[in-house]
């Protein structure tokens, strides 16, 4: 099969993609060879004939609403299979579930209304049940794939208006139980909470429980591979609930107005249990003052083997959060306490570092994620060899089980990846139409959501109530109260008995395994700041810079990354609960953005960004989606992503925002007040400002070319601040 670019086809409101696909239909003996009895796949090329048949593709590539709808009764004639999974999945970034099916159902009642208005023939009534059949296939698949869209307490219009078009059009049909089933499901169910589900909040505590901070003891009698089993179980309820859409860009972004506040409720819902966990970590180590240096190292280690056992149960989204946690200021910066880490155990967290390390796009952790996705059981690779023991050792017991494994992914990334897309990609090309080609992109990241969504369902995993009541009624730190008790803490193991050579000693040990070679430099311990109003209650505010991440640590932006820091960039960040996002954590230096999935090309400094407004400026788009998208810290093919944050308020809330070459101060300044939800038309009263270092600024004059007046060899980070 070869295929050939056939160009493009115009018509009224759609623009496609045309591919010719050449097939090879047959293949005979020539007639030589036939007179001499011989079969066609016996012989040699020279002596067959060869038949083809070439058949036209057509993929949309930009249309109306009204023409997208259309296609999806015409798709299968076009050849364009995958087009009704594609739009069902990303519809809701352009329409509502209403407006779809109304335009499906008047198509058919518009041939039935024209069809019996003429004299009946067999013509119409054969295009009629053609039609029939092509919007029942429709609805099945989105009943199939996208139930949830019918779910609109306490009307459910959208789904009265299906079961009455089925009992007039196919009474008595398996589509017409089902929507009645459906109705019947909706309608039946409690109300759910705010966010949509059950969290690991004290919302779930018994009346009159109160919160509590951990007791080593209690924590200690819970087995670790019971642990990583309990959080992988509550990962995997609440990663199956998620609904793909809700991860989309354009979405994901606006959930920070104020109408938005029960926007995504399934992704909010990961994200506190994300958090959860990360700060359970840090209550459990920091938590008793009392603690002696072995035993506060002790916890430790214990969490180094549940991320271990969370590994090997292929659950990255609690791996991760324990990681992080690990390598938050407040924990790491106890170098005390790490001294007495065993070297086994150190070398085997600096393996399990290494997975989200942020080198060249976060490309271990995609590579890892990917080749695990669909796989068994996981493959576990170590250069210790006493760990690889252990590991292959607590594999094996996992496969004599004889149960598959699913995955649970680390849902940051795709919401990273969603957003850089949703940003560097316009919503509308010319004429108005809308750009399909992006959905097509989308796609691509949720269609890996959903796969790790099914495999989910191969865990067999059993609740433990006694866990679970554990871990719920825990007592977080405020991002305060963690740094004053590991203050308190280190202080107290400087009275200890070890020498200032043995520290120097274990100082140069830990440093050599977290850097190689490079120089152990102890974090800066200056007590955080307050957080600004409105700002996370986790946030850092000691770091240069915070990236915008939902997941990687600031709830007012989205995507989620932690990327393994060094000494002087500790953590980077942790969720924060209350607010559904990460609390940055960090050190020194602005994290590296996220990653981007198959297929895209960002670089590590392209996700750390991730809730932004994209750009809806309409133009035209070159026929084909570009190579390279523009990226954070990277000028090319005159564009970039820079990121901005607001002077005072929003201090430490980045957004992400397209800049091009031909744009101005004017241009910029608009578009970043659109995406902090402010007054676009108070242009004037804003100066930009790139930030080159903690001391040094760029003020950029009135009309200045941003693309070309910014210093390209520092981050692109800017502040847009009040004149005075």
């Amino acid at each position: 099969t070869t295929f050939q670019d056939g160009g493009e086809e115009v018509e009224d409101g759609a623009v496609y993609n045309v591919t010719l696909k050449k097939v090879q239909i047959q293949q005979a003996a020539n007639k030589g060879a036939r007179w001499l009895g011989g079969e066609g796949d016996q012989l040699p090329p020279e002596h067959t004939v060869r038949q083809y048949e070439t058949s036209k593709i057509r993929a949309i590539k930009a249309g109306t609403l009204e023409k997208l709808v259309e296609n999806l009764l015409t798709a299968f004639g076009d050849a364009d299979f995958s087009y009704i999974s594609i739009f069902l999945a990303t519809y809701r970034a352009f329409a509502s579930p209403r407006a779809v099916l109304e335009l499906l159902l008047d198509r058919f009642e518009n041939l039935e209304t024209s069809s019996h208005g003429e004299v009946a023939n067999l013509n119409s009534l054969e295009s009629e049940m053609v039609l029939r059949v092509e919007v029942a296939s429709v609805l099945r698949a989105w009943l199939d794939q996208c139930s949830e869209d019918f779910r609109e307490p306490p009307d459910y219009m959208c789904l009265l208006k299906l079961l009455d078009y089925l009992k007039n059009n196919m009474p008595n049909s398996d589509m017409e139980s089902r929507v009645q089933n459906l109705l019947k499901q909706f309608q039946n169910q409690e109300v759910e909470a705010v966010d949509g589900f059950r969290s690991t909040s004290s919302s779930d505590l018994v009346d009159g429980e109160e919160l509590e901070i951990s007791n080593p003891e209690e924590f200690s009698s819970f087995q670790d591979h019971v642990v990583a089993e309990q959080l992988t179980y509550m990962d995997v309820m609440l990663f199956k609930r998620v609904v793909p859409y809700h991860c989309l860009g354009c979405i994901w972004s606006q959930r920070d107005k104020k109408e938005n506040k029960n926007l995504a409720p399934t992704v909010r819902a990961t994200i506190t249990q994300f958090n959860a966990v990360t700060k359970c970590v840090i209550s459990t180590v920091l938590g008793t003052r009392e603690l002696k240096i072995q035993q506060r190292a002790k916890i430790i280690e214990k969490w180094i083997h549940i991320a271990h056992e969370c590994r090997i149960l292929k659950n990255f989204s609690s791996l991760r959060a324990i990681i992080s946690a690990l390598q938050s200021n407040s924990i790491y910066r106890l170098k005390t306490t790490w001294m007495c880490v065993s070297k086994d155990i150190l070398l085997m967290y600096e393996e399990l570092s290494e997975i989200f390390s942020d080198h060249d796009n976060y490309l271990t952790s995609r590579e890892l994620l990917m080749k695990e996705a669909t796989s068994k059981f996981a493959n576990l690779d170590s250069s210790e060899k006493e760990n690889q023991k252990k590991s292959q050792k607590r594999l094996q017991l996992q496969k004599n089980k004889g149960v598959m494994q699913g995955t649970v992914p680390y849902l940051g990334t795709f919401l990273t990846d969603l957003i850089m897309l949703d940003t560097a990609l316009q919503d509308y090309v010319e004429g108005g139409l809308i750009n399909f080609e992006k959905r097509r992109r989308e796609f691509e990241v949720i269609a890996q959501i959903k796969l790790l969504q099914s495999s989910c369902n191969s865990y067999c995993l059993i609740p433990d109530q006694k866990f679970i009541h554990w871990f719920r009624r825990q007592r977080h730190l405020t991002e305060e109260e963690s740094y004053k008790l590991s203050r308190e803490a280190e202080a107290a193991a400087d009275t200890n008995i070890l020498s200032p050579k043995s520290q120097k000693s274990m100082v140069k040990r830990i440093s050599t395994l977290f850097l190689g070679t490079d120089v152990f430099t102890p974090p800066k311990e200056q007590p955080p700041k307050s957080s600004p109003v409105g700002g996370s209650s986790g946030e850092s505010t000691d770091s240069a810079s915070v990236s915008s991440c939902e997941f990687n640590h600031s709830e007012t932006e989205d995507v989620c990354v932690t990327p393994v820091s060094s000494p002087e960039d500790p953590l980077k960040k942790g969720y924060d609960s209350d607010k559904g996002s990460i609390s940055s954590d960090k050190g020194s230096g602005s994290s590296k953005g996220l990653d981007s999935n198959k297929g895209s090309v960002f670089e590590p400094g392209s996700g750390s960004d991730s809730g932004s407004f994209p750009t809806r400026d309409s133009g035209s788009v070159p026929s084909s989606a570009p190579r390279v998208l523009p990226v954070y810290n990277r000028q090319s093919g005159g564009s970039c992503i820079i990121r901005v944050s607001m002077d005072g308020l929003h201090a430490s809330v980045y957004k992400s925002i397209l800049i091009t070459n031909q744009d101005r101060i004017p241009d910029v300044t608009q578009r970043a007040l659109l995406k902090h939800n402010l007054e676009p038309d108070a242009v004037e009263d804003y100066e930009l400002v790139q930030v080159i270092s903690e001391d040094k600024e760029l003020v950029f004059p009135r009309d200045a070319n941003v693309f070309y007046g910014m210093n390209s060899h520092v981050n692109f980070d800017f502040i847009l601040r009040k004149k005075a």
